[in-house]
């Protein structure tokens, strides 16, 4: 035994010393080139299970960045670790995203990324901090953090373009906007980054200038455009509710003269955006004439894109915007499978709840208000100039969607988006639950980034929903049951109207988890008891208090935003209100409000679907003509239905 372990030692030195010396597969032929003839017959007598042969020798050893569950992003860790094995002076980068997804100023220097395959030189940069950064999250675009890291150490990035490679793939609306939403989520890491600080401290103000607008400014430039439009609505609502408008516009001076009205139709030509325009037609026409500009830009108008630019401006400012509050970017799949498919309602109303379809009617209510208190005053082509472009900004964010998604408007697709949504609104959720099968589940899912924000992102969130209590303090006031009171008593006793109702749907809620399924007979005894409280003091109001049914729809449009600002102060104070035990009621207020919200945006769809040219001319806009023929073509053959065989 003792000689077996020794020829086991021996052969273990053997092999490894065949090991370091890199001779690749160990065979008879090798062995013999490398050992002498008794040492190979030595190594051929000794039985290979008696001895273990190191088929892996460990030459050094690489210390991960902490913990292997916090490993940053994938793409550039793999670069990063493998930078180490490499060779030479020179390293090439191949991923081949030859796209231009962000490009800078050559005069300038500042760009950074140009799309892959990339050159580096490896002496400098593996002395440098390495060719990516791979923090989690802060680097989620990780490739432009490469150029950063090369021009903050005193090197710079050249471009040499032999050919120009146009890399396409076939994606649909929604695999655009995931990946809009992974670049605007990059962009506001970047923004919060030490990396974009530095560079705009260290730049010559032309040099910063270029560096600001092919980067982060792009994307801040859409936020700002978004918050515009916020701040001039809101502004025009405390104008309109507080009578300011209306005393402006009485006044004789103004009344008389229409240049008012002139600068503001002017204003509403710049407001269509067409000065974004004028870049694109200007390069067309230098390279193809200005009649064909002309015409491709009427082609495109035709083909809403003025539509799909304007939803897409949407993502930009809502993922950019959300990262800088609360940070907590991540990467998004774009997919790359077969997207000429009809996407669910259901689906596309996770996709865009929360950027799109609640901003929609936020804006929607800003405006009817808008109309509505200001309407016996104002005259309609004013309205019309002031509000066109945002009205058509507000139908583009809440249907977009549903115009560029295939099918629909299709009548029996839309059936079985109304059942797919409503199974997904009534599922429970829980452990295990994906959020595509619960709606529950989404609800948790979408609140992610407040889960992980500090307290100056939970204190920005309240104030942000303190502006929803704007429309009930003005509204009340303008109601005929307050008889025109300026009183602190009328806003009093609307809180109090809004905590009964609040107090209702608790009782409800509490009624039916409690009595729902053994005590059906309690509940509907509840309920009904309910509803006569309701009806009793809705005869009281109306007869003794002078309650109208215009005051009925202004105190939905004053109390809905009220409730919502709850559920948003509820969503970011989240811990608080879990400790109370109030977060079940939370819940079923955000269940109830998303209801609400899926209604209202499915019902012109429905309305749209049962008329058939709708349909059609749905595929022919976003087709071709051979396939959009074939598409109808297969729609008539699967409604044809097999006649039964004749019997004899």
């Amino acid at each position: 035994m003792a000689k077996t372990n020794s020829g086991t030692e021996r052969t273990n030195m053997l092999v490894s010393e065949l090991i370091r010396r890199d001779e690749g597969r160990w065979n008879i032929t090798k062995l013999k080139q490398i050992f002498t003839q008794d040492t190979v017959q030595e190594i051929r007598k000794i039985s290979v299970s008696s001895f273990h042969i190191p088929h892996r020798l460990e030459i050094y050893r690489i210390k991960l960045p902490g913990r292997p569950t916090d490993i940053g992003e994938g793409k550039p860790e793999n670069q990063n670790h493998a930078i180490i094995f490499t060779r030479g002076e020179a390293l090439q980068t191949i991923d081949m995203n030859q796209l231009l997804i962000i490009v800078g100023s050559e005069l300038h220097r500042v760009r950074f990324h140009y799309g892959h395959p990339d050159i580096f030189d490896r002496i400098f940069h593996i002395t440098r901090g390495g060719i990516s950064k791979a923090s989690k999250i802060i680097n989620l675009s990780e490739d432009i953090f490469s150029g950063f890291n090369s021009t903050l150490r005193g090197g710079y990035i050249t471009h040499h373009e032999y050919i120009q490679v146009g890399k396409g793939r076939d994606v649909g609306m929604n695999q655009i906007s995931l990946f809009e939403a992974k670049v605007a989520n990059g962009n506001g890491e970047q923004t919060l980054s030490r990396d974009v600080y530095r560079l705009g401290r260290r730049f010559d103000f032309y040099r910063m200038l270029s560096f600001y607008f092919t980067t982060v400014g792009f994307y801040f430039s859409s936020m700002v455009t978004v918050l515009t439009v916020y701040v001039f609505l809101y502004g025009r609502l405390y104008m309109v509710l507080s009578g300011l408008e209306k005393a402006i516009l009485d006044d004789p001076s103004i009344h008389q003269s229409k240049s008012l009205e002139a600068a503001l139709a002017t204003q509403s030509v710049f407001q269509l955006g067409l000065l974004l325009v004028l870049p694109m037609l200007m390069e067309i026409g230098l390279e193809r004439g200005f009649r064909t500009a002309l015409g491709d830009f009427i082609i495109m108008q035709l083909q809403l894109a003025s539509v799909f630019f304007t939803f897409q401006l949407g993502t930009k400012a809502h993922y950019y915007g959300r990262t800088i509050l609360h940070g907590g970017a991540k990467y998004r799949g774009t997919g790359r499978g077969f997207v000429v498919f009809h996407a669910k309602f259901a689906d596309n109303y996770r996709l865009y709840s929360r950027s799109h379809f609640v901003k929609g009617l936020e804006l929607v209510m800003l405006l009817v208000i808008y109309e509505v208190y200001g309407k016996s005053y104002r005259s309609s082509s004013l309205y019309l100039f002031i509000t066109f472009s945002m009205w058509f900004l507000v139908a583009s964010w809440l249907f977009a969607p549903f115009v560029f998604n295939p099918s629909g408007f299709e009548w029996q697709k839309t059936v079985d988006d109304w059942t797919n949504w409503k199974r997904w609104m009534g599922n429970r959720g829980g452990i295990g639950i994906q959020q595509d099968r619960s709606w529950e589940s989404w609800w948790e899912e979408s609140q992610e980034h407040l889960k992980n924000t500090d307290i100056r992102g939970r204190v920005l969130e309240v104030i942000l929903a303190f502006r929803f209590l704007i429309y009930q303090y003005g509204i009340v006031y303008h109601l005929n049951i307050a008889h025109h009171s300026k009183s602190l008593l009328v806003y009093g006793l609307s809180w109090l109207v809004m905590a009964t109702v609040l107090l209702v749907l608790k009782m409800v809620s509490m009624g039916r988890r409690k009595f729902g399924t053994d005590f059906q007979l309690m509940f509907r005894i509840l309920k009904g008891l309910l509803f006569l409280g309701f009806i009793s003091v809705m005869t009281v109001l109306f007869v003794v208090c002078g309650l109208t049914i215009s005051d009925l729809l202004a105190g939905l449009l004053a109390f809905m935003p009220t409730g919502w600002a709850f559920l948003l102060v509820g969503q970011a104070c989240r811990p608080l209100f879990k400790g109370v035990g109030l977060w079940e009621s939370i819940k079923e207020l955000g269940r109830a409000y998303e209801y609400i919200m899926g209604i209202i945006i499915f019902m012109p769809i429905v309305i749209l679907s049962w008329f058939p040219f709708v349909s059609e001319f749905q595929t022919r806009l976003l087709f071709n003509q051979a396939f959009s023929r074939g598409l109808q073509i297969s729609m008539i053959l699967a409604g044809r239905k097999e006649s039964p065989p004749t019997e004899f």
